[in-house]
This record gives structure tokens, C-alpha cells and sequence, in this order.
């Protein structure tokens, strides 16, 4: 049986309770996962620079933030040669179809939209956790 290392996660979101309440879910999973935050998308883009930072599996993205918003990190990620495999799922408060079609526009994975109450939340992340367990890659290239 093969042993695989833990899902690596980047949480990109300005909001400190967003961050908080996220990282309380993903403790849950802290025997299969790590997971990194960064509160802005230029704090992001520099820690994904850093030469001994382990690049995620996945990236959750917030898109409503204050200076560089998630479009901007997205758009920043897919023209870097080095970032631009990397998995980005916008997890957003938004539900505006133009914010959908504008991910996807700029190669986002998928678009989840943030459960407002905490038991539906943790079956969000759940699902999330469970999903890109299963379709990672074991010999991933980053």
C-alpha cells in the first residue's frame, strides 16, 4: 500500500474570521491535510515565490479583497509558468453569474459559493477535502 503525503492546501482570503473558521474546519482533516493561509493576494503571490515554500496541491481563493482582488491572484497565477498547474478553486460569498463566467474565463477550476452557516460549511470543506484527495496526483510535479 502506497502512503500519501497530505494534501496540500493555500487559503487565500482577507477576512480573519474567514480564515479562522476555515482553519478550524480543516483541522479536521489535519491527518490528511496542511493547510496555508495568506490574508491578501499579494502576500499569496510572494509566499508561492519564495524558493523553499512547497507549492500547494490547490488554492482557495477568495475574490472579494481589498487592493489585489482573487481575479487579479488568478490572472497572476496563470501567467506564471511555474504556478500556472496549480488547481485554483474561488471560494466566494458572491453568487453573481458575470463573477462564475470570469473565473472560469481565467482558468479557474472550480467556483464554490461560501455555505453562510457553520454545519453546511463543514460539509463544504469536507466534500472539498475528499475530492481533491481522490484526483491529485501522487507524482505531483510541483
Amino acid at each position: 500500500m502506497t502512503i500519501r503525503r497530505p494534501l496540500r492546501v493555500l487559503l487565500v482570503d482577507d477576512g480573519a474570521a474567514d480564515r479562522e473558521l476555515a482553519r478550524e474546519v480543516f483541522d479536521q482533516h489535519k491527518t490528511h491535510v496542511v493547510i496555508d493561509t495568506c490574508a491578501s493576494g499579494a502576500r499569496a503571490l510572494a509566499f508561492l515565490q519564495q524558493p523553499d515554500t512547497v507549492l500547494p496541491d490547490v488554492i482557495l481563493l477568495d475574490l472579494n479583497m481589498p487592493g489585489m482582488s482573487g481575479f487579479d491572484v488568478l490572472n497572476a497565477l496563470k501567467s506564471d509558468a511555474r504556478l500556472d498547474r496549480i488547481p485554483v478553486v474561488i471560494l466566494s460569498s458572491s453568487t453573481h453569474p458575470q463573477d462564475v463566467e470570469r473565473a472560469y474565463s481565467l482558468h479557474a477550476s472550480s467556483f464554490m459559493t461560501k455555505q453562510l452557516d457553520f454545519g453546511s460549511f463543514v460539509q463544504q470543506i469536507d466534500a472539498f477535502v475528499t475530492f481533491w484527495l481522490h484526483v491529485r496526483t501522487t507524482s505531483s510535479p510541483f
